[in-house]
């Protein structure tokens, strides 16, 4: 089996891709509470490595990384030129516009103000809606935007809404479903092909 490298979100989507392989021979070597980044599974043949979920998709593009697993919203944001191979069916949520109750997203002839962790994201959804905009980009706290007036509304992945509401927010618009996926880098799907698509199969998806 050729070598493989996979890329996996710090974090505990990082580790629910870490089940996956368990009780396989594909089950690394850890030790608990290790601060590794890097890990080998039993026979060496496939590394591990932690990065954050925003550089997942960075690693797999430039081929450090063979395959990646990483959310759907990472994906979606980060654009990169890679094969989504695999809907991995956990990690679900969904990207949506929230702000107040009965509020209007559509603002004619106004500047609709969206805070975002997500700017490339927002400016996809928005550029066919002629709807003019400001995208503000936030590193976190999204929901607080809108609150102290710096949003007219904020566009963020939702899972069970509790934060909105305890907030005062409302999902005003439901828009892209999000789970963990499997992605590969172009030239490794090519040359690495019978190994990749082991690992696909151990995954479920063949």
């Amino acid at each position: 089996m050729d070598r493989i490298t996979i890329a996996l979100a710090k974090g505990r989507l990082g580790e629910q891709g870490l089940e996956l392989f368990k009780n396989t021979d594909m089950e690394i070597l850890r030790e608990e509470d290790s601060r590794k980044l890097v890990f080998k599974n039993a026979r060496e043949q496939i590394t591990y490595i932690f990065v954050k979920p925003s550089d997942v998709v960075t690693y797999v593009e430039k081929g450090v990384a063979d395959l990646g697993i990483v959310g759907k919203d990472v994906i979606l944001e980060e654009n990169k030129d890679v094969y989504e191979l695999l809907d991995l069916d956990f990690g679900h949520c969904r990207f949506a516009v929230a702000g107040f109750k009965d509020q209007q997203i559509a603002k004619k002839n106004e500047v609709l103000r969206i805070a975002s962790k997500y700017p490339r994201y927002v400016e996809q959804v928005f550029r066919d809606r002629g709807q003019k905009i400001e995208i503000i980009k936030l590193g976190g706290s999204v929901e607080l935007a809108p609150l102290i007036g710096l949003s007219d509304v904020i566009v963020d992945i939702v899972e069970t809404g509790s934060t909105l509401r305890d907030n005062g927010l409302v999902i005003l618009e439901e828009l892209d479903p999000i789970s963990a996926r499997l992605i590969v880098n172009k030239v490794s799907y090519r040359f690495k092909f019978e190994a990749i698509q082991r690992i696909e199969k151990l995954l479920g998806g063949i």
